[in-house]
């Protein structure tokens, strides 16, 4: 199971984007990823937080995209170390969980290690949960893909803006590449006894 960018700059009370923040809070989505997480912890099954931050020089950070250089100018910063990279409440950390950084790019899969972490644990499905449907979230679907993962989406587990842009990524686009689920089902499923050979 992989969360993105659930951590306090981007959804946390001081948040850097308020309207996402809020967004992933009315919706239901933070706590249904933190649902899944304690879901997973309890079934063995492994967690993955992938955080985005910056070092305090920026070295390493991209500028070649819009975003990353309004994100120089926001008033929370997401630098390495401080309370803005760690992981937001309500989303449970346990001792076994595995945190990715990233200091460039828009996905937690494309150059952090991420890929090799996962196949060295024996992964073969992704379940994708987290911000932004507008950008993080859909990288990271689309580089599973890539990478040969089975990429599960619960729709009620992600946020963007507006909530209608979310809805229209999810049934345009990430049901394409993606089997597109319910908190409540993956919770099911994990829950279930698992079949040995």
């Amino acid at each position: 199971m992989l969360t993105v960018e659930c951590q306090e700059g981007v959804v946390g009370t001081d948040s850097a984007l308020p309207e996402l923040a809020a967004a992933a809070r009315t919706s239901g989505a933070l706590v249904n990823v933190a649902r899944l997480v304690a879901g997973a912890h309890a079934a063995g099954v492994q967690v993955v937080h992938a955080v985005a931050e910056r070092r305090p020089d920026g070295r390493g950070a991209g500028r070649n995209a819009r975003l990353f250089r309004a994100a120089e100018r926001l008033p929370v910063r997401q630098l390495a170390g401080t309370k803005a990279v760690r992981v937001a409440e309500p989303v449970p950390v346990a001792d076994a969980d595995l945190v990715v950084r990233r200091l460039h790019g828009l996905s937690p899969l494309a150059g952090t290690g991420l890929d090799a972490l996962l196949r060295n644990l024996g992964c073969r499905t992704l379940v994708v949960t987290g911000v932004s449907a507008n950008v993080a979230v859909p990288n990271a679907v689309f580089d599973a893909v890539n990478l040969g993962y089975t990429a599960v989406v619960p729709a009620d587990a992600i946020a963007g803006v507006p909530a209608d842009y979310t809805a229209a990524m999810i049934r345009h686009t990430l049901a394409l590449v993606a089997t597109v689920t319910t908190a409540d089902a993956v919770l099911r499923g994990w829950r279930r006894p698992r079949r040995t050979r």
